[in-house]
């Protein structure tokens, strides 16, 4: 059963990087995202190549590692591949379907999209992942 765009939304508000838009905003974020199912095992990210997508998982559970080593376990609510949204690094760990996975995916050109419809997304982006940087610098 797909989700509703309200179910989008919901699910998008919960993530930091979309945490100042506006319902507004989210809509149009959810509007630009695809839905995909995925078998477990599939691999959505792989560390070292480019990336162009951001996920948030809707159902299902992933695996994250790095260098070989599992470094987290990721269920439903949790997202990855930000930094895609954002920048041209390359991919920093590999990501696997460790169950059949149903998740969200907004590609780097959806976003680009939308922040030239809507600047202010881009904004607020932005200062999430300052935010982000600044934490992670002090642990």
């Amino acid at each position: 059963m797909r989700l509703g765009r309200n179910a989008k939304i919901d699910l998008l508000k919960k993530v930091p990087l979309f945490a100042g838009c506006s319902k507004s905003e989210l809509r149009q974020i959810a509007s630009s995202t695809d839905e995909v199912d995925l078998r477990e095992g599939y691999l959505l990210v792989r560390e070292g190549r480019s990336g162009r997508e951001f996920f948030v998982l809707v159902d299902g559970t992933v695996r994250v590692s790095k260098g070989g080593r599992k470094i987290a376990e990721l269920a439903g609510g949790d997202w990855f591949g930000e930094i895609a949204l954002l920048t041209k690094v390359p991919r920093t760990a590999t990501v696997t379907a460790t169950s059949p996975v149903r998740a969200l995916v907004l590609t780097d050109r959806a976003f680009r999209r939308l922040v030239e419809t809507m600047p202010s997304i881009a904004l607020k982006v932005l200062a999430s992942v300052g935010d982000r940087l600044e934490r992670d610098s002090k642990s």
